[in-house]
């Protein structure tokens, strides 16, 4: 039997996402903190989150998916 060893979900995609105190569901407010990297930013609404992480994910190197084929 052979195991699957690709990891999937990866440690350098592991944030931390603090809401603020005063964020309410219509006025969503905080920071996102990379946990390896440790890059932070801080978002105040729901689109500037997404964004934020699209962002980090597009700085990293691309990472094979467990399910791609060497060639």
């Amino acid at each position: 039997m052979t195991f699957n060893t690709d990891c999937k979900y990866p440690t350098r995609r592991a944030y931390v996402v603090k809401v603020r105190g005063d964020a309410k569901p219509d006025a969503l407010a905080g920071r996102l903190e990379n946990l390896v990297t440790g890059r932070q930013c801080e978002f105040v609404s729901g689109r500037e989150l997404l964004e934020s992480l699209a962002s980090d994910l597009d700085a990293t190197p691309h990472e094979q998916p467990s399910n791609a084929q060497s060639e």
